[in-house]
Formats: structure tokens, sequence, C-alpha cells
């Protein structure tokens, strides 16, 4: 019935939507982004209780396993970070006093070559420290709420995985009887291509932090492992996060070692890396249905760390490639699903796009 309205009429209308559902999502974001995590988890999990459940083990217990399994290798995981960040923070004071040492030589460098005296430098900084500080205050503030997704996790996670069944009628319910042939494959398909999806990610994640342990560990920076875990789940975050993890090593070997030789080394290495993961790990282990171009990217990651903060920011494009993926298997929003993606056409419109039909990545054979 939308489409008989001109497009003014339904430009507008889209767009009063998105502000509600904006207007929603901020507001309520104590409550959505515990079950946003949830709901990701359950999508990883589903896979192990139906495993659980053909051992003729019972609905809950398959389910409360499968948990037990998460936790373990979440408590793993944070054990082992933790472990590598208390020797980070037992060198803390070395470090510190280096990093001091390093910008007293940029100041006086900048006020020989740039003619900036120390004073108004020092001034500059002060101003910007008054601007950062509601930042810091939004960060702990976003520590909060990260505990709070602690406790709910399990919880909704359970209750998400018990009620699958209830929750997959009520899409088959509200769609008419007629279509439910149509929702029933879009069910499926989209589950299939999520479960791949975010399985793939979790591989693609494993990979990088090994490359970049590996490579930190041959140059010889401090602290090779944190740092190369840390680049891992920044790589998320694409391109933004990249920058990000690059930063992180350089600034260590920066005040750690003498000269820049080592630095440009880590330069190289991580340009190789993102090589790697660009063009074989996302590709091949990654969902390639999926892909998220970079505009969208970029401006998902902004639009999410503005509504929903940092928990926003790794969200956005997992969720964003769930949007993709439910775009491509509903008629009316193929364009917008096209849009999300990274497929150039070379054709216009009204010329058939003739796509190849691709392989299927390593993560979607994991999940079938």
């Amino acid at each position: 019935m939308l489409k008989k309205y001109p497009f003014y009429i339904k430009s507008t209308t889209i767009l009063f939507g998105l502000t509600l559902l904006v207007y929603a999502l901020f507001n309520l974001k104590e409550i959505l982004i515990p079950i946003a995590f949830s709901l990701m988890l359950a999508i990883i999990l589903n896979p192990m209780c139906n495993w659980f459940a053909k051992k003729r083990i019972s609905h809950v217990w398959s389910i409360i396993l499968s948990l037990l399994v998460a936790v373990l290798v979440i408590s793993g995981i944070a054990y082992f970070l933790s472990s590598q960040i208390a020797g980070f923070s037992n060198e803390l004071p070395v470090l510190k006093k280096k990093l001091i040492e390093l910008f007293a030589q940029l100041q006086t460098f900048i006020d020989a070559r740039l003619n900036i005296d120390i004073e108004k430098q020092n001034e500059w900084i002060s101003n910007a420290g008054k601007s950062i500080q509601p930042f810091i205050g939004q960060t702990l503030g976003t520590v909060v709420s990260s505990l709070l997704v602690i406790i709910l996790l399990p919880v909704y996670t359970f209750l998400l995985l018990f009620y699958k069944t209830l929750i997959l009628n009520f899409f088959y319910e509200v769609f008419a009887e007629k279509n439910s042939k149509e929702v029933g494959e879009i069910l499926s398909a989209t589950k299939k291509s999520i479960q791949s999806y975010v399985v793939g990610l979790l591989l693609e994640a494993l990979i990088v932090a090994i490359l970049n342990t590996t490579a930190l560990l041959i140059l010889g920076v401090k602290y090779a492992i944190l740092l190369g875990v840390i680049g891992a789940i920044l790589n998320v975050l694409p391109y933004i996060g990249g920058i990000i993890a690059l930063a992180l090593p350089v600034l260590i070997a920066t005040i750690t070692k003498n000269g820049f030789h080592t630095q440009l080394l880590i330069i190289i290495a991580y340009i190789i890396i993102q090589f790697i993961d660009n063009h074989f790990l996302i590709p091949y282990i990654v969902s390639s249905k999926v892909k998220i171009n970079a505009l969208i990217s970029i401006i998902m990651i902004f639009l999410a760390g503005a509504v929903w903060g940092i928990a926003g920011m790794f969200l956005s494009i997992p969720f964003t490639g769930v949007l993709k993926i439910i775009f491509d298997r509903i008629p009316d929003l193929k364009p917008w699903g096209k849009l999300l993606g990274d497929e150039i056409p070379t054709h216009h419109k009204g010329e058939i796009w003739g796509l190849r039909r691709k392989k299927k990545s390593l993560s979607e054979k994991i999940v079938e």
C-alpha cells in the first residue's frame, strides 16, 4: 500500500519512523544493551544446544551446559587478559616516566621548530583536558552498564534459548497464513546466515590475534600478547579499530625502545596482516554475503557510538550484518541490502547485475 503514495510522503514517513526508533534506542539503552549481547550469544550457542539435544539431553540442561561452556571460555579469556594487564600495570611507573620524558622532548621540538612556546602548549593541553572530562564520565557510565550486562547476560541468554520456539512461532503468527512458507524460508536462511557470520567473526578475531601477537613477538615489542589480543578485539570495528590497534603497539615501542626502526616494522607488519584479513580471512572464513561497505561501516560505528556508547560501537557491525541478511531476503527491502553491501554494480538500474554465486565460507560450513 505504501508504494501508491508519492516519494516525499514515503521518505517522510521512513525518516519519522527512524527518528522514533533512534529516540527509543537511546532512552532504553540500559535495557536493550544486555538484550542485544544476549541475543548474539544465544545465536552463537544455539547450534551447541541442538547438539546436546541430539544426545537426548533435556532442553533445559542443553541450555545450561551450553551456557557453562560459554562461561568457561569467557572466564578463561578474561583471566588471561587480566593476568597480562596485571603485568603491564606493574611497569606503569617506568612507562609513565619515559612517556613524560618523550613528551618534554616533543614540546621542546615544537617550541624550536614551530615557535609555539611551552606555556601556550600547556594551555592548549589544559583546555583539551577539560573538554575530555565529559567523555571520561560517559566512559565510567559505560563501565557501570557493562557490569549490568555481565549480570543479566546469562539470564537473558537462557530465556531466549528456552523460549526460542515461542519466539519463532510469534513471527509465523504475525504474518498471514498464506505467507507462512516464505516466512519459514526467511527465518531459516536468516538463522543460518547469522550463525555463520558470528562464528566467522570469532574465528577471524582468533586468527588476527595470533598474527598480531606473532608479529609483535618477532619484533620484540613488550606486552605483545596483550596488544595482539586487544588489536584483534578492536578489529571488529572496521578501519577505526584498525587505526587504534596499530597506534597502541607503536606507542609502546616508542616508550620502551630507542629510535623509530621498530615502529616502522610494526606499521609494515600490521598492513600485511590487514591485507591478509581483508583478502583471505573475511572472504573465506567470515560469510562473504554480509560484507558491509566502508562508508556504511564508519557511519554505523559513529551512530551506534552516539546512541549506545562503546557497547554500541562493538554491536554496530554484527547487527548491521544481520540487517543486511534480512533485507536481502525481503523483496521490498533488497535495495537497502544492496546499499549496505560492498558489491559495486557495473550496470545502471534496469540492467542485469549478474553477480556470480560465491562459494560457501568456512563459518557457513561449520554451522551446517
